[in-house]
């Protein structure tokens, strides 16, 4: 385990400059193109998730609300209260700043890909819409299209796997629960046992379909995202000292050319794109897979739509995250990564009944991540196979829960970061190359609803 850890740290190492290329260069180039104008209409984009613009006979299985609610399921969750942490192990401070760099060109990319994802939608005879990067591939690019297409969907079957969010809830049971003081049955059969738990919930609602995620999601997560919300903040006002520190710490670190980061000040940029783009999964294409199931006719709209996810997910919740973290000082420790550094923080700063309460919090989180990613899969299996084959991505999907419950964090993130590496620079290509037509469909969207373009 410990030789493929190496191997692959070494093949994402290999890549991960081209990622920074293709994201950081590609995403500004986008929204240079569009002139920055989807940043203008944030209140519009809220105004089309509170429903002001619904059709009812308007193509498309979900509601903006459910497909921004089921995307944020897939991202508001371990990549915000973990990942934020492994970012900061790795980078520190500094780190945060190139997140929130990072999350505002995300915001975009998404605006590019959801827009695509919708316009260049399929839908079959029975109504039922197939959406997502592969299909404004194969339909908008031509003869790379389906190579392009093939290519993303096979990487992506591995990227959308449970690994690290199984890895980490896991994580999280054995630091709160000690199980061994119960039952001494070691470490690995305790792991093994959350492990096969967290198969049979899962189960019981991605079998159900997608009508049956976006309605537990849906239900779920903002509850869930507000509850963190006001335990964090109560923490901020009894801490509200150390916040304009922190800050200033965090601008400070970010241009520390003297790092002790591998690589300097490039290497410290790269984890916080790594991060961010693993926490708001912008550039990587699975968003547009949900997005393109939205009950719409206007692809501009689930555009403007999407661009609220990075915002919710890395400017706010990763940010809330990075304060209570570096406001505990419990990163300078150096010993605790991952989901343990978090609530390390959170018990310090919660008098002791931090662990706990976060401990739920990321049950919730963790399970809704785990409800969603499985659709990605399913959806490229499906555009690879046929929908006979399609059906077969899930029982993989809850076998690789066992298996990311007994790996190694280093493992699991390396795992991760390669296929997420491989999913962006092959998105970013299509996004590039398809901008005109996202152009063109944004000049005429605001010409009809605004009088102007």
């Amino acid at each position: 385990m410990i030789y493929l850890t190496d191997l692959i740290s070494k093949w994402t190492n290999s890549l991960e400059w081209m990622m920074l290329v293709m994201v950081i260069g590609g995403g500004l180039f986008l929204i240079s193109y569009a002139k920055f104008k989807p940043y203008f209409y944030f209140k519009h984009a809220l105004q089309i998730v509170a429903g002001k613009f619904d059709k009812t006979e308007d193509v498309g299985q979900v509601s903006h609300f459910q497909a921004l609610s089921a995307v944020i399921a897939a991202t508001v969750g371990l990549g915000n209260i973990s990942g934020v942490a492994v970012a900061i192990y790795s980078g520190g401070p500094g780190v945060v700043f190139w997140m929130w760099v990072t999350a505002f060109i995300g915001m975009g990319i998404k605006f590019y890909s959801c827009t695509l994802a919708v316009l260049l939608r399929e839908v079959d005879a029975n109504g039922i819409v197939r959406a997502g990067p592969m299909y404004y591939m194969s339909k908008g690019l031509g003869k790379i299209g389906k190579p392009l297409a093939v290519f993303f969907a096979s990487v992506t079957l591995l990227g959308v796997l449970p690994v690290f969010t199984a890895n980490q809830l896991t994580q999280s049971l054995m630091e709160v629960l000690q199980p061994n003081t119960f039952w001494a049955i070691g470490d690995f059969n305790w792991k093994l046992l959350f492990g096969s738990l967290l198969i049979v919930i899962t189960a019981t609602i991605i079998f159900g379909g997608l009508k049956k995620i976006v309605r537990v999601t849906s239900a779920l997560v903002p509850f869930m995202v507000v509850i963190y919300l006001l335990v964090a903040l109560f923490i901020l006002v009894t801490n509200g000292t150390k916040i304009l520190p922190t800050f200033q710490l965090i601008f400070t670190e970010a241009f520390n050319w003297e790092t002790s980061v591998i690589g300097g000040l490039s290497g410290l940029i790269i984890i916080g794109m790594r991060r961010a783009v693993f926490s708001n999964e912008s550039g990587l294409g699975t968003a547009p897979i949900y997005h393109g199931q939205s009950k719409t006719n206007e692809p501009v709209q689930e555009g403007l739509v999407a661009m609220l996810g990075p915002f919710i997910d890395t400017i706010i919740v990763c940010t809330i995250t990075a304060l209570l973290i570096l406001i505990s000082g419990v990163y300078l420790e150096g010993d605790k990564n991952g989901i343990v550094l978090t609530m390390a923080a959170f018990d310090q700063l919660l008098f002791g009944f931090g662990k706990p309460l976060l401990l739920i919090l990321v049950l919730v989180f963790a399970l809704s991540t785990l409800f969603t990613y499985s659709f990605y899969g399913t959806q490229c299996l499906t555009f690879l196979g046929g929908i006979k084959i399609g059906k077969y991505y899930n029982p993989i999907y809850l076998l690789s829960i066992i298996f990311a419950a007994i790996a190694s964090l280093e493992f699991v993130i390396g795992l991760i970061d390669l296929a997420f590496a491989l999913m962006s620079i092959s998105n970013m290509i299509a996004l590039v190359l398809l901008a005109p037509k996202v152009k063109e469909a944004t000049y005429h969207y605001f010409k009809n609803q605004y009088g102007k373009s």
